[in-house]
C-alpha cells in the first residue's frame, strides 16, 4: 500500500526517519533529564535508535514505491 508519492523531490523515507528519530530522541531526553544530564544523553541515544527502528519499519510497511 502506497500512502505517499514522491513530489517536489522530497524523499519520504528519509523524512519519516528524520521525524521518528527526532521524536524518539526527544522523548528519551525528556525521560532522562529528570535524573541528570548524562542520563538524558544516554536515553536520548537509545530513543534515537528506537526511532531508527520504528522509521525503518514504517518505511517497509507503508512506503514501498
Amino acid at each position: 500500500m502506497v500512502l505517499f508519492q514522491r513530489k517536489w523531490g522530497i524523499d519520504m523515507k528519509k523524512f519519516v526517519l528524520l521525524i521518528s528519530v527526532t521524536i524518539f530522541g526527544w522523548v528519551g531526553w525528556w525521560l532522562g533529564y529528570h535524573i541528570g544530564i548524562m542520563t538524558a544523553y544516554l536515553t536520548s541515544v537509545i530513543g534515537s535508535l528506537i526511532g531508527v527502528y520504528v522509521g525503518v519499519r514504517i518505511n517497509q510497511n507503508y512506503l514501498n514505491y
